[in-house]
C-alpha cells in the first residue's frame, strides 16, 4: 500500500512539472498567429530578417526569395500547368458571407446596340488596364460568383496578347490592324477587331526610372495575400533596377511616413531591407500618403526619364482626404507635371476597385490587381517596359460606320471610356496612354444591312434607306495620339472595306471572342446569341494557340470555375 501511494505521488509530481514547463513551440505558434493552411491563398512570405542584416550580405538573404520567384518562372516555361498549380493552389470553398465585406465597384452598363443610321460614330479612349481579370480570377478560385460590376470586358480581353503586328520603326509609335469575320455565336452577325501594337523597346534602352513605392501599411494589410505578397512583388521589381534608376518608399497608415529617400537602383540591399521593415497597423490616410509620394517623386525627378508613383493598397482611404473627386484632381495635377500613377490592388474584403481604377486613369497610369506572386512578376517584371516608357499619350479611337452597309453595331466593353464625338479632335480632353510594346484590342459586334442579324426592331417611320456612299467601305477608323513630349495630336486613318471580311474568324479573333463571351456570361449573358457555357468552354479549350506562359490554359480552367460559380454559389457582394 505504501509503494502504491509513493508511485501515485511520483506520477502526480511528474504531471505537475509537465504542466508548469513552458512549451516554446506552442508559444511561438500563438505569437505568430499563422492562419490555418487551408485558409492561405498562397504560401506565406518568408519571415523578415533582423534590421542589422541591412548590409551587402542582406542581398544574399533576400535574393533567395527572388531566386525562388525566378525558379517558378523557369518551371513555368518548362511546364506552365504544373508551375501554376504550384503558385496558385486549387480553388477552395468560399467562406460564409461576411457582412463586413466592403469591396466597392463602380456601376457599369453594357454598351447598347446602336443603329448606324442614327449614331454612325463611336468614340472611346484606349485602356490598357487588366485588374478586372485578375481580381475576378481571385473570386472564381475562391468559388464565388463575382458581382457584375467587377467584370469589365475590355480588361478581360486586354489581359491576353493576340499577336498584333508591331510597327517597323519608332517614327509612328504603333501600328493599327483590323480583322472582320462572322461572330462565332451568330453567323448572321460579324465581329470587328481593332488591334493596336506599340513599338517595343529593349529593357537595356529604357530611360532612367524615378519610382516611388507608395505602400498601404494599415491594419487590414496584415493578411498573407496583402503586405507579405506586396513585399515579394516589389522585391521582384527591385531585382530589375539599374544604377541609373532611383527608388523611394513611402508608407501610409494613420499618417504618412518616409521609409526610404531616393536611392540608386543598384543599392538593392538597402531597398530590400526597407521593404522588409514595413509592418501593418493603423487606419488608412491615403491622401497624405499620395502627397508625400509626389513630393518624393519631385525630389528625385529625372528629366526625360520615367517618373512614376506606384500605389499598392487593399482598400479605401478612411482618414484625411478621402473624397474621390478631390484625390483624382490631386493626381491629375501631378500628371501635368510629368509624374504618372500606377495602382496595384491586393487582398479581399475592403478592396476599392472603383477608387484604384479612377486614380490610375487620372494619373495617366495603369491599374492591375495582384493575386499571386506570378501575377506580380507578370505586371512588375515582364510588362515593366510598357509601364515605364510611354510612347503615345491621349490615344483615342473613333469608328464611323457606313449606314448603307452596317445596320447596327455594339462596342464590347469600354463603357466607362466612352467619349463624345467632339472630344475626338479636342486635344484638351484626356485619354489613355500606350507604353512600349503594349497591345490594345477592341471588339465591335456588327450586323450588316439586310443580314437578318439585326437586334433592333424595324422603325415604322424610318424614312428612306441610306444612300450607298462609299459602298465598298463598311466603316472608317480614325485614331488620334500625342507624342510623349507633344501637346498636338496626330491623326491616323484606316478605311475598313467590305472585301476585308473573312469567311471565318482566325484563331486570334476567335479567342478574343471567347474571352468577351466569358465576361458577358459572368455579367448575365445578354449578348451570347446561341452560345452557352458549354460553347464557351469548348472554344476556350480549342483556341489556346501559342500558350508559352499557360495563361490560356488557365483561362479554360476559369471558364469551368465560372460555370460552377453561376450555378448557385453566393455572390462576392453578398
Amino acid at each position: 500500500m505504501t509503494r502504491l501511494a509513493f508511485t501515485l505521488a511520483f506520477a502526480a509530481s511528474l504531471l505537475l512539472a509537465a504542466c508548469q514547463t513552458p512549451n516554446a513551440s506552442a508559444d511561438k505558434t500563438a505569437d505568430a498567429e499563422v492562419p490555418a493552411p487551408s485558409t492561405l491563398p498562397f504560401p506565406p512570405a518568408p519571415p523578415a530578417p533582423a534590421a542589422q542584416e541591412a548590409t551587402l550580405d542582406r542581398v544574399a538573404v533576400t535574393g533567395s526569395r527572388i531566386d525562388a520567384a525566378s525558379g517558378a518562372r523557369q518551371r513555368l516555361m518548362a511546364s506552365p500547368a504544373a508551375a501554376r498549380r504550384e503558385i496558385m493552389p486549387p480553388p477552395r470553398p468560399w467562406p460564409p458571407a461576411d457582412p463586413a465585406n466592403r469591396e466597392e465597384y463602380a456601376d457599369i452598363d453594357d454598351n447598347p446596340v446602336r443603329r448606324a443610321s442614327e449614331h454612325p460614330v463611336s468614340t472611346f479612349s484606349v485602356d490598357v488596364d487588366t485588374g478586372s481579370y485578375s481580381n475576378v480570377r481571385r473570386m472564381l478560385r475562391m468559388g464565388v460568383r463575382p458581382p457584375p460590376d467587377a467584370v469589365r470586358a475590355e480588361e478581360f480581353i486586354n489581359y491576353f496578347s493576340y499577336g498584333h503586328p508591331a510597327p517597323a520603326t519608332r517614327e509612328v509609335p504603333f501600328r493599327v490592324t483590323t480583322r472582320i469575320a462572322p461572330a462565332p455565336w451568330d453567323a448572321k452577325r460579324h465581329l470587328l477587331m481593332v488591334g493596336i501594337k506599340g513599338y517595343d523597346v529593349p529593357k537595356a534602352q529604357l530611360p532612367p526610372a524615378n519610382l516611388v513605392f507608395l505602400v498601404d501599411t494599415s491594419g487590414s494589410m496584415h493578411s498573407p495575400d496583402k503586405l507579405p505578397l506586396l513585399r515579394q512583388a516589389f522585391a521582384a521589381l527591385t531585382d530589375q533596377l539599374r544604377a541609373q534608376d532611383k527608388v523611394s518608399i513611402v508608407a501610409y497608415a494613420g499618417s504618412a511616413g518616409l521609409v526610404l529617400p531616393p536611392t540608386s537602383g543598384d543599392r538593392k540591399g538597402e531597398i530590400l531591407a526597407a521593404l522588409e521593415r514595413l509592418q501593418a497597423g493603423g487606419s488608412t490616410n491615403g491622401g497624405a500618403g499620395i502627397e508625400l509620394a509626389y513630393a518624393m517623386a519631385r525630389q528625385g525627378y529625372v528629366e526625360g526619364g520615367a517618373n512614376r508613383v506606384i500605389l499598392a493598397t487593399d482598400g479605401d482611404f478612411n482618414v484625411g482626404t478621402v473624397e474621390r473627386g478631390t484625390l483624382e484632381a490631386m493626381v491629375a495635377d501631378q500628371r501635368k507635371s510629368g509624374i504618372a500613377l500606377t495602382t496595384l490592388g491586393f487582398g479581399t474584403g475592403n478592396y476599392n476597385d472603383a477608387m484604384a481604377e479612377r486614380l490610375a486613369d487620372a494619373g495617366d497610369g495603369n491599374h492591375a490587381y495582384i493575386d499571386t506572386l506570378l501575377e506580380a512578376r507578370k505586371v512588375l517584371v515582364e510588362e515593366m517596359s510598357s509601364t515605364l516608357l510611354t510612347i503615345a499619350r491621349d490615344v483615342k479611337i473613333q469608328v464611323e460606320f457606313n449606314p448603307a452597309v452596317v445596320a447596327e453595331y455594339r462596342l464590347v466593353g469600354y463603357s466607362n471610356r466612352m467619349l463624345r464625338e467632339e472630344d475626338f479632335a479636342n486635344d484638351r480632353v484626356d485619354a489613355g496612354d500606350i507604353g512600349a510594346g503594349h497591345e490594345v484590342t477592341a471588339l465591335y459586334e456588327i450586323a450588316l444591312a439586310g443580314s437578318g442579324g439585326e437586334r433592333l426592331p424595324a422603325l415604322r417611320y424610318g424614312g428612306n434607306a441610306p444612300t450607298a456612299a462609299h459602298g465598298g467601305e463598311l466603316a472608317h477608323l480614325r485614331l488620334r495620339y500625342k507624342l510623349p513630349a507633344g501637346d498636338t495630336s496626330h491623326l491616323i486613318e484606316v478605311p475598313l472595306r467590305r472585301a476585308d471580311i473573312a469567311a471565318a474568324p482566325d484563331p486570334a479573333l476567335r479567342f478574343a471572342a471567347t474571352v468577351a463571351a466569358f465576361a458577358d456570361a459572368l455579367r448575365g449573358g445578354r449578348n451570347l446569341g446561341s452560345w452557352d457555357w458549354d460553347a464557351i468552354a469548348a472554344s476556350a479549350r480549342a483556341n489556346r494557340g501559342d500558350d508559352r506562359w499557360g495563361l490560356r490554359a488557365e483561362f479554360a480552367e476559369l471558364v469551368e470555375a465560372g460555370r460552377s460559380a453561376t450555378r448557385g454559389h453566393a455572390s462576392a457582394s453578398d
